[in-house]
């Protein structure tokens, strides 16, 4: 099938974790060409995205808000938190506090380095579940479909904070498929 919308009605659970893995790949690691499903065509993705920025830009907040440096170490939690559940850890939610990353304002050069390595191993590991085919229960399947959504509202969220971080836009995306023509 390779990169192919399916047409058939019937996903079995190699099609459905193939499915999650494009979607979560395409948010963490870009688009470098088509097709795209999240992302415009050529978007660099979370991870390119927040190399671009230094440790006072991701220091810098919106409108008094959370910093950067709090969602990507948001994101971080989460994502480990996921990797426990899949790692066979029954409830890794119970006793998380979710307010720790909340109260992150600043961060140094090496904590930022720090931040950004832990969340590229968390959200690489977190991609090789979603990309292994198992038999999943409607719970797992909604968890899988929400760390996506989630990764998606941060990586939006972190990009209005910092509007470097954008990708490209839809017109600057069908003006390079006109040039490729």
């Amino acid at each position: 099938r390779g990169d192919e919308p399916m047409t058939g009605s019937d996903m079995d659970t190699a099609d459905i974790s193939r499915t999650l893995a494009t979607l979560f790949r395409e948010l963490v690691d870009g688009v470098p060409r088509d097709p795209s499903y999240m992302l415009n065509t050529g978007d660099i993705g979370l991870h390119g995205s927040l190399e671009k920025l230094s440790a006072e830009d991701a220091s810098r907040t919106s409108l008094g808000g959370a910093s950067i440096a709090a969602h990507v170490d948001h994101l971080r939690y989460g994502l480990a938190l996921m990797n426990q559940w899949k790692a066979g850890v029954k409830n890794p939610w119970a006793g998380a506090d979710w307010t720790q990353s909340w109260k992150i304002s600043s961060v140094s050069d090496a904590e930022w380095n720090r931040l950004r390595r832990e969340l590229a191993n968390e959200t690489h590991q977190w991609l090789n579940s979603l990309s292994s085919a198992r038999s999943m229960d409607e719970t797992q399947l909604l968890y899988m479909i929400a760390s996506i959504a989630h990764l998606a509202y941060h990586l939006g969220a972190v990009r209005q904070i910092d509007r470097g971080m954008r990708g490209p836009t839809a017109e600057a995306e069908a003006a390079a498929k006109r040039a490729a023509k």
